[in-house]
């Protein structure tokens, strides 16, 4: 079961928590191809764990786990185990990301002393390994108890390996996020954030405002922040401006961008029409905006996320 983590217990002097960056992004670097893999980096849980180990980013303070395109189903489908080891293999996602934030804790090379693992869990559409987690149109089909049926496997293991936090990332529909709220009330000693990909400045993925997206999360006090994530640097500040209004002092923003460019499922990632801000550059003014968690997502790795700490936290903390 997750430990209960507020938020004032991890942020200090009103610093944002830093989220790592893309996990694939470091895997693809290291030489696994996972663009076609419907299992995406959560296949490296089954194959090769070490090697998810050794790219978890320890610097950040806060370690996402390698199961954003895990599920009880997918693994049963792709790689042919019992639901059982499915099962296991979820939960060893938030085990291997204790052990590799322990082992930096321990080691005490910033003088820091505690860190976070976000269990993550991405939407329907991660499992569908089509590009629909950037358009949603799967929830036209389904029903919200669908939805949460779908889901409720991946919840029960990040929660049963003690992730400290669950991460709803990129979800594209206001349906789907009805689901994960409501999903979430069946875990009472459970925290979460709640992130939506978006479309433009105001709207998440299928169209829907992302200020109605934020009254959903409003329905949930587990809910501990809500926010966007694998969209360019440049939507965030006014996306989070067309709800500003909302948020409360319990509700904080969760901000983690991607590089700019767009993803197509049969092309990979399309490159830049326009050369997209930093997330050094706009960090200070999401912090202002109310934001707690700030990191980035595809396409980012350590230098970005190293470059973000130095400007919300100083060099040498």
């Amino acid at each position: 079961m997750c430990s209960s983590v507020s938020l004032r217990d991890f942020i200090n002097d009103n610093k944002p928590l830093i989220l790592d960056g893309g996990l694939a992004t470091q895997l693809e670097a290291q030489g696994f191809d996972l663009g076609g893999d419907p299992l995406w980096s959560a296949r490296l849980l089954h194959t090769n764990p070490e090697a998810i180990q050794d790219v978890h980013y320890s610097g950040s303070d806060v370690i996402t786990t390698a199961t954003y395109q895990a599920s009880v189903e997918g693994f049963v489908q792709h790689l042919g185990v019992t639901c059982d080891r499915a099962r296991e293999l979820l939960m060893s996602g938030v085990h291997v990301a204790k052990h590799t934030l322990q082992k930096f804790i321990s080691e005490n090379k910033t003088g820091r002393i505690h860190g976070l693992v976000a269990g993550s869990t991405g939407p329907f559409g991660a499992f569908l390994h089509d590009g629909s987690e950037y358009t949603g149109n799967y929830a036209k089909e389904m029903s919200v108890e669908d939805l949460k049926s779908w889901h409720r496997p991946q919840v029960e293991c990040l929660t049963a390996a003690g992730a400290d936090i669950i991460a709803f990332e990129t979800i594209p529909s206001i349906k789907e996020a009805e689901a994960l709220v409501q999903l979430l009330r069946e875990f009472p000693n459970s925290k979460a954030w709640l992130s939506f990909s978006c479309k433009d400045e105001k709207c998440i993925s299928d169209g829907s405002l992302f200020s109605d997206a934020v009254q959903v999360a409003l329905k949930c006090p587990q809910l501990v922040a809500i926010g966007v994530n694998c969209c360019s640097p440049d939507l965030v500040e006014p996306v989070l401006d067309s709800a500003k209004t909302l948020l409360t002092p319990d509700l904080s923003w969760v901000v983690y961008p991607n590089t700019g460019e767009e993803w197509d499922s049969q092309k990979g990632w399309l490159a830049q029409v326009k050369k997209a801000g930093s997330l050094s550059q706009f960090c200070e003014s999401w912090m202002r905006q109310g934001a707690a968690f700030i990191g980035g997502c595809c396409r980012i790795g350590p230098i970005q996320i190293t470059e973000l700490r130095n400007v919300l936290k100083g060099p040498t903390q």
